[in-house]
């Protein structure tokens, strides 16, 4: 897909496959539309500026979710961040179906896993985000994470099991999907 004789065209193929995924992580790690809106801005333009460096032999996924990564954990660092989800991330899927008393049940609940979420450890954020949102596979997520498979996975189940202490769920049916 990079091709370093038409870097122009590579660049614009490479931000229309990847934009939307990078953008949806970004959202899921900071929280505002906004935010990510810039952020993801930051990853293109740092992966412009690095495509010339880019080893082919590795994965072009990989690579641009690592720096959409670092982008974000540097964004984090910089504004210090006090809650990463804010109000409007987990929009409340609409249904007819449901009453009003379901509908605000509903809106509670996303309410405690934003606050749930955004108390993790951000590598622990970083993989639920990942993992459970984006549903990357655990090769890719090490790739972007730039750590084991098995850190990975043991990330993963720890900050699982710090949801659910979070969210006072003793229930494994919440998560029993996740896995």
């Amino acid at each position: 897909m990079v091709d370093l004789d038409n870097l122009e065209d590579s660049i614009s193929s490479i931000y229309k496959h990847y934009y939307l995924d990078v953008f949806r992580f970004l959202v899921c790690f900071s929280g505002s539309q906004q935010d990510a809106e810039d952020m993801t801005q930051e990853v293109f333009i740092r992966v412009l500026n690095n495509l010339k460096n880019f080893d082919c032999t590795r994965n072009l996924k990989a690579w641009i979710f690592t720096i959409a990564r670092n982008v974000a954990v540097d964004t984090y660092r910089r504004k210090r961040f006090t809650s990463i989800f804010k109000e409007g991330f987990f929009k409340k899927l609409e249904s007819k179906e449901k009453g009003p008393n379901e509908k605000l049940e509903d809106a509670e609940t996303v309410s405690q896993i934003h606050l749930a979420i955004s108390n993790l450890k951000p590598q622990f954020r970083a993989v639920v985000i990942l993992r459970g949102i984006n549903e990357f596979s655990i090769k890719e997520t090490a790739e972007i994470l730039k750590c084991s498979e098995t850190k990975v996975k043991v990330n993963y189940h720890r900050a699982l099991q710090d949801l659910k202490k979070k969210l006072h769920i003793h229930s494994e049916e919440v998560f029993s999907n996740a896995k």
